[in-house]
């Protein structure tokens, strides 16, 4: 396996760690409504619960970029270099969230997003 295929399962699992994030430093979590009380969180925790959410909405582009890129044969090392970047992107991205630092985390998602974008410019 590769390591761009490696990533996309990084990348998969990812938003399950802010959203721990979310659960455990908000308080007593009720698993008898998750979702109504992540929207009552506030602070850091509201912020790690929407990174989840922003996470699982880039995913697919993320994962869709990476195996098009492999299936049109791309250069491989491209495609690894490209996947682990978006991975360390969308790390400090989350914790840029997490930390409330808006300025520098539109920076960060616009560079994971162009690691995206590259994945398709090399499948073409």
């Amino acid at each position: 396996m590769t390591i761009a295929f490696w990533c996309v399962l990084i990348a998969a699992l990812l938003p399950y760690a802010f959203t721990s994030a979310a659960k455990f430093g908000g308080g007593r979590y009720n698993n008898y409504k998750p979702r109504e009380w992540l929207d009552q969180l506030e602070g850091w925790q509201r912020r790690a619960h929407w990174v989840q959410l922003n996470s699982f909405e880039a995913f697919p582009f993320f994962a869709a970029g990476v195996i098009i890129a492999h299936l049109a044969q791309a250069p491989q090392v491209a495609i690894d270099w490209l996947a682990a970047a978006y991975v360390l992107l969308r790390v400090i991205y989350g914790l840029c969230y997490i930390f409330n630092k808006a300025a520098l985390r539109s920076l960060v998602w616009t560079a994971a997003l162009a690691c995206v974008v590259a994945m398709f410019v090399l499948a073409a």
